[in-house]
């Protein structure tokens, strides 16, 4: 296969939608490499899209169905789930069905449930993960727009001369268009303003940083908008001929109290001067705006100061949302949500319902909204859902309240789930699991954040009985009785029907439209290249709104008045302070597929609980240690971090952990379902909590070559080359070290102990024909071991293992600081001590930084270190 073209593809990780080139390597393995010639990331890839190749393979999978535990046949199981939902609508309705699905859906796979639901069972009781990232900026734009229309493209990132980036850690989340920006800012002297109470890798490049109180951002653009109108801003010829409400708005704006965000008022009045004076202005936005009981308001008062400026839909300026799934936008293009219809349609407007209705030709297409995500697991808790079928998703460990919600999928009578593993928090709850094709084995389109539809194409085989989550969905409607409206054999047939449906809308006065691309061949799906939507006749992918144009009844932009409002939850004597919540640089959603990257794990190896250094010290907290944080709705056991990049008052903790991965990670357990009246998107960023210090009585760090059977009060686990690496505590002490860790290992073999009584240490290692198989560092504090070192003796010569630190010409990496390059903190900071001044030379030296760049904030800090010694004491 080495001189075979590679074929085109598109990465399954955030919005970006970065191209890539797959190459088999005829052992169901794939070289994964940046494709040049994709428009959103002209060749590159941060260390996710990299590291792609290390995720896959069949470790692990489910490779057939199973019923109530037992392996079963398709047959079998299709013939139960569509049996199970023919007699729950029988017996209690339509709105007794429920499906959860997922932004990592293909969008043909979410067309064909979304038709399937919507259309056939006749219940809009379909929504998606989605809900949990984009769901306000939906309702925002339907608010303004009239549809969910995203105004701008990539480019204006590099057009603009004005990037305010308002609740994003752009630097770790989307990288690759953070160098975009970076790159831009470089050539041409972008200025970047970084909105956001936490002081992260983005703020980097960030001319200025505010790190307003957590939920004010509405007080601050409220008092924007206010502040724009005093000093003659406002675009009146735009405001008069384009929108409406703007003399409501502006009086809500008088009110507001841009003080209430605890900026110093120069820092305030400096940011307005200079969005005010700059014409080209790019505002982006993600889920630091989204995630909140009132985040539709907030992206309301971002597009009203684009809107009242008329900077919106030109070159360089325009509101700009980047969302957080590869195929959030396909879904939203098929109404994936349940207050949605296909195509951008209005599900409550009759006119759009009879046009569906008719293009499907179905017995039934519902006419109200269905249960959000939120209230649909609420449903079930309560016996209103009697059937629920989650897909490509993992709620049991991602909603707030999720132990709520793991009792509820519990509860149902019946749960149906799709996935590649039957091992995930969800998947152990359901009595149907169907195997689901991965990234790399299936076929379709996603659309990224600027409305670029691109390819997944299939490079590798189906694994065992795999099968893609459409044809699983397609199966099901015919055997409940539908067999020709779902009589799809390929995902391009789907493709042409979701394309010609757009075609519908677009008459009905929707901007969604790809008319143009409902006649292609097989051969021209096969073949088809990025492009930006709309596609049809007189109409081609560019910027919406920059001469109006929008999609209300009146055609007008509704400018909408806000005011600020504090979060839902309130804190209290019990619960002081606010938590939030978020992402780190190298893993994704719930790590089913980068906890299998050991490069992916060593940056962020174990949940953690960023705090402030005065709330650290009033609570006992040190640093490695760990810390027990409790909400009324659950509880996690964390590694603290101490840094003043978070505010007092305001820790931060990241939500990849699962009950897989950690012994008390699940951090959305703490999360409160408080949820946006408009939208019905939750509050991920403001949850009430308490924070006391976990009195372990030991630590241990352990490797090993073969899975661990962690038996403790805290345990994290990540994997490596050789293994798999683990982190442990305990509240009680041990009395018999030897046998705790053969029954961690599963070993019978003789350990080899080295004990240090004067400072408590111990260290055990098992290996067979001097071959280390596993080893075990315990002390009364941290373990402070070389991790690096200790992981790559795995099945090496175990002589130097109980020394715990690099022999002679064994070099020890030190930690992961660039995962792309897979460059570790020592190779840095030797580079820095022989001459590198700066981030270019030492990724000259190193290669790290060179890639996708979102390691450069840290390069920069260690080559701080490195001038001011004082500062790495």
């Amino acid at each position: 296969m080495t001189g075979a073209a590679p074929i085109r593809s598109t990465c399954p990780y955030c919005g970006v939608g970065c191209g890539v080139l797959l190459r088999p390597d005829g052992a169901g393995g794939l070289s994964v490499a940046g494709d040049p010639e994709h428009p959103a990331n002209r060749g590159r890839l941060c260390s996710k899209g990299t590291a792609l190749g290390d995720t896959l393979g069949t470790r692990g999978r489910l490779l057939h169905p199973l019923v109530e535990g037992r392996r079963a046949t398709w047959d079998d199981a299709l013939d139960r789930v569509a049996s199970r939902f023919s007699e729950a609508v029988a017996m209690h309705g339509p709105g007794s069905i429920a499906f959860y699905v997922s932004g990592q859906f293909l969008t043909e796979d979410y067309y064909v449930a979304n038709k399937l639901m919507k259309g056939f069972i006749g219940s809009a009781n379909i929504d998606t993960n989605s809900r949990l990232c984009m769901a306000s900026t939906v309702a925002g734009h339907r608010r303004a727009f009239g549809t969910d229309t995203v105004p701008g493209t990539y480019d204006d990132l590099e057009e603009a001369d004005l990037v305010v980036i308002v609740g994003s850690n752009l630097a770790w989340c989307h990288p690759v268009l953070y160098r975009r920006l970076a790159e831009a800012r470089e050539r041409r002297g972008t200025r970047v303003v970084v909105i956001d109470p936490r002081r992260t890798a983005t703020a980097d490049i960030a001319d200025m940083h505010l790190a307003l109180r957590p939920g004010t951002d509405v007080a601050l653009f409220a008092g924007l908008f206010a502040h724009l109108h005093e000093a003659g801003a406002i675009d009146g010829t735009f405001v008069l001929d384009h929108t409406e409400g703007f003399d409501a708005t502006l009086d809500a704006a008088a009110t507001a109290r841009p003080g209430a965000t605890g900026l110093d008022p120069d820092a305030i009045e400096a940011f307005y001067r200079l969005w005010t004076r700059t014409e080209r202005v790019v505002t982006l936005f993600s889920q630091g705006v989204n995630q909140s009981s009132r985040g539709t308001d907030k992206v309301s008062a971002i597009l009203n100061c684009h809107l009242a400026t008329g900077r919106i839909g030109r070159p360089g300026s325009g509101p700009f949302s980047v969302t957080g799934q590869p195929n959030a936008m396909g879904g939203r293009e098929v109404g994936g949500l349940a207050n949605t219809l296909a195509a951008h349609l209005d599900l409550e407007d009759p006119t759009h319902r009879a046009a569906v209705a008719g293009f499907w030709d179905g017995p039934r297409l519902a006419d109200r909204q269905g249960l959000k995500a939120v209230e649909m697991f609420r449903a079930a808790a309560q016996g209103r859902v009697k059937a629920l079928w989650i897909a490509c998703t993992n709620p049991a460990a991602t909603m707030p309240e999720a132990d709520m919600v793991r009792e509820a999928i519990r509860a149902c009578d019946f749960v149906v789930v799709s996935d590649l593993f039957a091992t995930t928090d969800t998947a152990r709850l359901a009595d149907v699991v169907l195997p689901a094709a991965g990234w790399g084995e299936k076929d379709g389109t996603v659309t990224n954040s600027d409305r670029t539809i691109s390819r997944q194409r299939a490079a590798l085989g189906l694994p065992g009985e795999a099968r893609p989550d459409w044809a699983a969905f397609a199966e099901v409607g015919r055997r409940m009785g539908w067999p020709r409206a779902f009589d799809y054999a390929r995902p391009a047939e789907i493709f042409r029907e979701h394309a010609a449906l757009s075609g519908l809308a677009a008459g009905l006065g929707r901007d969604f439209d790809i008319s143009g691309l409902a006649g292609l061949s097989d051969a021209d799906y096969d073949a088809l290249a990025p492009i930006r939507w709309p596609v049809a006749t007189g109409r081609s992918g560019g910027r919406f709104f920059g001469a109006g144009g929008f999609f209300t009844p009146t055609g007008r932009a509704r400018i909408h008045p806000v005011r600020q409002e504090e979060p839902a939850a309130r804190t209290s004597p019990r619960y002081p302070f606010r938590l939030n919540t978020g992402r780190v640089r190298d893993h994704w959603h719930t790590m089913t597929r980068t906890g299998r990257s050991a490069r992916l794990s060593r940056h962020m190896a174990e949940p953690f609980l960023q705090i402030h250094p005065g709330d650290a010290a009033r609570l006992g907290l040190v640093p490695a240690g760990l810390a027990r944080v409790r909400s009324p709705h659950g509880e996690a056991v964390l590694r603290v971090l101490v840094s003043e990049a978070v505010q007092p008052g305001h820790p931060f903790a990241p939500m990849h952990w699962t009950d897989e991965t950690a012994s008390a990670g699940r951090i959305d357990a703490l999360v409160e379902a408080a949820t946006d009246p408009v939208s019905g998107q939750p509050e991920s960023k403001a949850s009430v909590v308490a924070i006391e210090r976990f009195e372990a009585a030991w630590y241990a760090f352990a490797v090993s070559s073969r899975p661990v059977r962690p038996s403790a009060d805290y345990w994290a686990l990540a994997q490596d080359e050789a293994g798999v690496r683990a982190e442990l505590a305990g509240l009680v002490p041990v009395t018999d070290w030897p046998r705790f860790a053969a029954d961690l290992f599963g070993t019978t073999a003789v350990p080899s102990v080295f004990a240090d009584p004067a400072r408590g240490d111990l260290r055990i290692a098992f290996a067979r024909n001097d071959r280390l198989e596993a080893a075990l560092f315990v002390a009364p504090r941290p373990v402070a071991v070389s991790r690096g070192h200790v992981a790559g003796l795995l099945g090496q010569e175990a002589s130097q293992v109980l020394a715990a630190r690099p022999g002679a010409g064994r070099g020890d990496p030190g930690p992961t600081v660039c995962s792309c390059m897979n460059v570790g903190r020592t190779a840095i900071l030797s580079a820095c001590m022989a001459g590198a001044v700066d981030v270019a030379a030492v990724g000259q030296a190193t290669g790290a930084g060179v890639t996708c760049g979102s390691c450069r904030p840290e390069i920069a800090a260690l080559l701080a270190a490195v001038a001011r010694p004082e500062a790495a004491e």
